[in-house]
């Protein structure tokens, strides 16, 4: 049986499209991807993202044991802050990309939906020796995201709000609000390359504060999206996806993720494995590319340099609805990563020629 939301019943009411998505029955699509993603970049689009995994971790030892298993660092964040970071194996494999989020008594950490039940369990084995309580709140609570340029001004204008002052929200920052007469935490993070807003609420408010979200404004202001806008947008801002950016096969510095790694804080788990990789260097680099002849490069599809031999492979790739071009991110050996370098895809048996550009390929436009 795949696992619902508490919106589920809002998502087959609209009409959306459901699909299979790490044991999850959720929208790909409702009016359609290209309308859903415009939505996003002009005005403001609604994501129902409560699939995600959300973990409490409180008690004395809750910052040291974080620090130990993720690779940011969180000794600096004060109440209100957030970073992002990794949890990486003992070999310096991605096992998942987090948000860890500081509340009053608590940290927030919200892991990726496929990865919720191997995240939760290797946290509980590892936090062995801290005086820390884990609490699995997925089930209670429920989590959206309006994201787009105007997110701001039609949350903020709602004569609902019982809170002034999230339009100074710094990002990366999350706040206890009042909305439409629920409270709950609302963060200025996302995962489109917009400004924008995720919203933590009960799982039994989750259909009012859906409705009212959809209703802000004059009609049609923001509109319901899809795991497919999803895509699209984080793919142009270059944003990695769990299981085709990054994986247990992938280490930070390959994915262009080093920035997250702060080996300077002390030892955390990974931290001799990914020591020894930064001093080597890596031999294999993630790069965002154009195709320089007609085709679309898809996830999985391979990369062989211009002799013709193997060399790497397309994470994910797709028409860019914004730019109107078809791009792609995949991974090639680093002699090939340089901007500008040119290698083939190979697009059904045909070798496509791309050339690497710079990234992200969607400037994001964060309020900072």
């Amino acid at each position: 049986m795949l696992k619902r939301t508490p919106l589920y019943q809002r998502h087959t009411a609209l009409g959306a499209r459901m699909i299979d998505f790490g044991g999850w029955e959720m929208p790909v699509q409702y009016s359609g991807l290209m309308a859903e993603h415009q939505a996003v970049r002009n005005s403001a689009g609604l994501f129902d993202i409560s699939h995600m995994g959300r973990f409490s971790i409180s008690g004395h030892d809750a910052q040291r044991f974080l620090q130990y298993v993720v690779t940011c660092d969180i000794s600096g964040l004060s109440v209100g802050q957030s970073s992002y970071g990794l949890l990486c194996n003992d070999q310096g494999g991605i096992i998942d990309d987090v948000f860890v989020y500081c509340l009053p008594s608590e940290y927030l950490v919200v892991v990726n939906a496929s990865n919720r039940e191997k995240d939760w369990n290797w946290l509980q084995r590892r936090s062995t020796g801290f005086d820390v309580d884990m609490q699995d709140l997925s089930d209670r609570w429920a989590m959206l995201a309006l994201q787009g340029p105007q997110a701001e001004a039609l949350f903020c204008n709602s004569p609902t709000m019982q809170h002034t002052g999230l339009e100074t929200l710094p990002f990366h920052e999350i706040a206890l609000f009042g909305f439409f007469g629920v409270n709950g935490l609302i963060a200025r993070t996302g995962y489109t390359g917009e400004d924008g807003f995720e919203i933590f609420c009960d799982a039994h408010r989750a259909e009012l504060v859906w409705d009212a979200l959809l209703a802000l404004g004059p009609p049609d202001s923001v509109l319901p999206c899809g795991l497919g806008a999803r895509d699209s947008t984080r793919f142009e801002a270059c944003l990695a996806l769990y299981g085709n950016e990054i994986s247990e096969a992938t280490n930070p510095y390959e994915a262009r993720l080093g920035w997250v790694v702060k080996l300077d804080k002390g030892d955390f788990i990974g931290s001799t494995a990914l020591r020894e990789i930064k001093a080597a260097g890596v031999e294999r680099k993630l790069v965002g590319f154009e195709l320089a002849e007609r085709g679309v490069a898809r996830g999985g599809y391979l990369i062989h340099d211009l002799s013709g031999q193997p060399v790497g492979h397309v994470t994910t790739g797709m028409p860019s609805p914004t730019l109107n071009k078809p791009l792609g991110m995949g991974y090639v050996p680093t002699a090939l990563s340089t901007e500008g370098s040119e290698f083939h895809v190979i697009i059904r048996e045909k070798p496509v020629r791309a050339r690497v550009v710079k990234m992200p390929f969607y400037k994001p436009r964060y309020k900072r």
